[in-house]
């Protein structure tokens, strides 16, 4: 497949995209982030690669950080299913689902030990928010020794200026940037 994915060695990581997801994002909306990442574990799925959805989930909020703050944080209204993935991801019994309590995809989860067992050292990774959990995440796969490539129009900020920081000044120190379709012209 060239040197950018190896299909035995990598990976595709998608960040919380579930029910809960609102409308204000940018540059790209929810719908587009949606609309990539299942393309791409659409793609990974059909060569059996392998493919970890992450999502947030709580019984009660209690295992959730919450930390003092100076500032007080916005209030949840969490629909009714709050925690399911979206539809279009299509969740198949070959994914492998991790449940997460804090911004990033690692501690606390087994995504390193399962993504160890498998030989891969590289991970596609892609969700919302790019400032948040994908940014979090990526740092945490950093320096677990993971290759990264970030799919940018797979992902998405609360705001541009929140999307373009983590694009333009973490991402190019820990990885390969490209746009969805250069992966799936790649894998397919």
């Amino acid at each position: 497949m060239t040197d950018l994915i190896n299909p035995k060695k990598t990976a595709l990581v998608v960040i919380d995209l579930q029910k809960w997801l609102g409308n204000q994002y940018a540059p790209y909306s929810a719908e587009q982030v949606i609309q990539n990442s299942a393309a791409l574990a659409n793609a990974f799925r059909k060569e059996g690669m392998f493919v970890a959805l992450v999502y947030v989930s709580s019984k009660d909020m209690k295992d959730i950080p919450n930390p003092n703050l100076d500032s007080v944080p916005p209030k949840l209204n969490l629909p009714e299913n709050w925690d399911e993935f979206v539809p279009e991801l299509h969740v198949s019994e070959t994914d492998h689902i991790i449940t997460k309590k804090q911004w990033g995809a690692f501690y606390g989860t087994d995504l390193d030990l399962q993504l160890r067992r498998r030989g891969i050292d590289t991970i596609v990774l892609c969700g919302i928010a790019t400032g948040l959990g994908v940014d979090t995440t990526a740092r945490e796969a950093f320096m677990h020794g993971y290759n990264l490539i970030f799919p940018i129009d797979a992902m998405t900020g609360f705001t541009e200026a929140e999307h373009n920081h983590v694009k333009n000044f973490i991402f190019p120190r820990i990885g390969k940037i490209r746009q969805t379709e250069e992966i799936l012209s790649v894998i397919n």
